[in-house]
């Protein structure tokens, strides 16, 4: 395990449950870093490794822009300590290795075969540095024959099907609003980080995560996959339908959208008697969910004309008092600026009161506080550096030569 001194300090004790954990983040964009955030989140000391110069490549992706560094950069990469390191040249590959002897866990999401030619290979590492656990996040899995092809969230959202099964039924193959395949394999990766940390915990042994976007995605379709898998059909674009329930989707009240749920025949009951349609209930064309989806048109189609009739807010009202599912339809801005009101603590501030979506994970009551602000490129170069035993004068030389900065 590392040693203590490199524990971030920030947090409640009670959500540091990783606090002797430190993570060297070799990641850039969005996958590797929401893993490492997380981490960092949970009271692991992150230090993330950025090229000098220019740093991780979303710092740039803007407008918006926080100063110098996009918003978008800022989102994901709380909780962490920047260096910069030329990992092209010599001496950065050797402080990089240098690193790695007091850390727990290493994260990188070059495309396979970049880390071998570092010279931060599987095998050598595993060989190394017995305990460490050694974490990728790549495209495509190393033995798939596309492996070595640029992967980007929207390639991988075309790829795996999920563009086709979005959108409306007669539009066009439409991608979801956030880079969910790069969220969902970092997601996927922090699972595999604990659940290695558990084995080292009880073997001594380090293990290789390793996850790829493609199949992170894939795994997300879980009833769809499986309707193709057993013969049903392949999933296909449905709007805000669904497949298998019936009331199930979004409709336009007389001001504005709402979504109705409707699981189970308890809740058709009540639905039909709260929206003023009794005899829906008894209907053999409705009775049940199987044939609700069989005569689905025909539902909808009085179905659309009674909530068209009053105010959404009306129809909240009358649903949520008979236990229905329901909720409006908002702006992503609405429901940020619901849960600000709320004060529930998701909405988080930051440097020079930046705000933020915090972590969701409550432990003990607690949640993770924004312990170290997204940091600036190499701001915490110096620091690392005298962590590992570099005199201040041996890292003025080192950036003198380029090696950091």
């Amino acid at each position: 395990m590392a040693d203590t001194k490199f524990r971030p300090g920030a947090g409640s004790q009670a959500v540091e449950a990783l606090r002797d954990v430190r993570v060297i983040d070799l990641t850039r964009i969005l996958a590797g870093p929401y893993a490492t955030m997380i981490l960092g989140d949970l009271g692991a000391d992150v230090v993330k490794v950025e090229r000098p110069g220019h740093g991780d490549d979303t710092r740039h992706w803007g407008p918006p822009f926080i100063g110098e560094t996009a918003s978008y950069y800022t989102a994901v990469n709380r909780n962490k300590r920047s260096i910069a390191i030329d990992l092209k040249h010599e001496e950065g590959r050797e402080l990089v290795y240098r690193m790695l002897g007091d850390a727990d866990l290493v994260v990188s999401n070059f495309r396979p075969g970049v880390m071998d030619r570092l010279g931060f290979g599987e095998a050598q590492l595993a060989e190394t540095f017995p305990g460490l656990i050694r974490c990728s996040i790549t495209g495509h899995a190393p033995d798939d024959p596309r492996a070595q092809l640029p992967s980007f969230d929207l390639v991988i959202q075309a790829e795996t099907g999920l563009m086709d099964l979005t959108g409306q039924a007669d539009g066009p193959p439409t991608k979801v609003g956030i880079s969910i395949a790069d969220e969902l394999a970092g997601l996927y990766l922090v699972q595999g980080v604990l659940a290695a940390l558990y084995h080292r915990e009880r073997t001594g042994e380090g293990r290789a995560v390793n996850v790829a976007l493609n199949e992170a995605m894939l795994s997300a379709f879980t009833y769809q996959a499986q309707k193709h898998l057993v013969g049903g059909g392949a999933p296909r674009r449905m709007g805000n339908d669904h497949p298998s329930l019936v009331p199930y989707r979004s409709y336009r009240a007389a001001d504005g959208d709402l979504v109705v749920g409707v699981a189970n025949e308890g809740q058709w009951g009540r639905f039909c008697v709260a929206i003023g349609r009794s005899e829906l209930a008894d209907d053999e064309r409705f009775a049940t969910n199987t044939v609700r989806v069989e005569n689905r048109v025909q539902l909808e189609t009085v179905l659309e004309a009674r909530l068209a009739e009053r105010s959404r807010e009306d129809w909240i009202t009358a649903l949520s008092e008979a236990n229905v599912p329901c909720g409006l339809v908002q702006t992503t801005g609405e429901a940020i600026d619901a849960e600000i009101a709320l004060e529930t603590g998701l909405v988080v501030t930051g440097r020079n009161g930046v705000r933020m979506i915090g972590s969701p994970i409550q432990i003990g009551g607690a949640r993770a506080p924004v312990g170290r602000p997204s940091p600036d490129l190499g701001e915490h170069t110096d620091e690392i550096l005298a962590e590992i035993g570099l005199s201040t004068e041996q890292t003025a030389a080192l950036r003198t030569r380029g090696v950091v900065a």
